[in-house]
């Protein structure tokens, strides 16, 4: 006969002093220990799906993101800055609850919490490389190093590590001495945006462009004011010649008499 197992079904969380949210009892007490059990709030969550929004383009998958947190929604407030949550089978990313997300952490090495993080990890400095040209490439042990000596800390002195904290230190990460305000697209993304900038014509546009006269230099019309301009200058001369020749007999026929 097979024993029978408890199931997570229902949590109690308190709002603690750093305004985070941590787990205080649950309806599985035999393999959850509620010590130093943080879960992640709606308002942390949608900021989580933000960030991961942006490693799309380097490998990032959803599905390892859904299945690395157990929902919960707000079943009632106990008061006392208590509430009581109630497991729902929902998307995080599609419902349209505001939902906390607990991280299923029960095999802390091999678990699907576990292996989002090292996929966040490997997407993160993926996107690194890519935007930024250091002297050499970023490596995942070379971050990881660094995130888990500053978690490290925080375990010396006796304080527990959050779960939004710690996903925030991998989505944010950046190396020592890069400012995250000069990140810039890379090279082929700068190409395509400046094709993007100017549209394509085809030839009946081009051949239109060519003969549309409001898009021809100034020095044409300058052109075609000076030759009038001589033109007339040419008829002033002219008439002024004619006026001469007519004066000739008049002149002559003054000296006979």
């Amino acid at each position: 006969m097979a024993k029978p197992t408890s199931t997570l079904e229902w949590c109690i969380v308190r709002l603690g002093e750093d305004h985070n949210w941590w787990v205080t009892e649950t309806s599985d007490p035999v393999r959850w220990d509620v010590d130093g059990l943080s879960i992640v709030d709606p308002r942390q969550v949608a900021h989580l799906i933000e960030l991961v929004d942006a490693l799309r383009d380097y490998g990032f998958h959803q599905d390892l993101f859904e299945a690395a947190f157990i929902p919960f929604r707000i079943e009632r407030d106990l008061g006392s800055g208590k509430v009581r949550l109630k497991r729902v089978k929902e998307s995080i990313f599609e419902s349209d609850e505001k939902l906390f997300a607990l991280p299923d952490i029960l095999d802390e090495e091999n678990g699907p919490y576990a292996d989002l993080l090292d996929h966040l990890t490997r997407c993160r400095v993926k996107m690194l490389n890519d935007l930024f040209t250091f002297e050499s490439k970023l490596t995942v042990d070379e971050v990881e190093d660094e995130i888990r000596e500053d978690q490290n800390t925080h375990f010396i002195e006796g304080k527990a590590v959050h779960t939004f904290s710690e996903l925030c230190a991998i989505l944010d990460y950046m190396p020592d001495g890069i400012d995250a305000d000069e990140e810039h697209p890379s090279k082929a993304a700068e190409e395509e945006e400046e094709e993007d900038d100017l549209p394509a014509l085809d030839a009946e546009e081009e051949e239109k462009l060519k003969n549309d006269e409001s898009l021809k230099w100034d020095e044409d019309g300058d052109d075609e004011e000076e030759e009038e301009g001589e033109k007339a200058e040419a008829k002033g001369d002219s008439e002024e010649s004619a006026e001469e020749e007519a004066e000739k007999p008049r002149r002559k026929s003054r000296g006979k008499r």
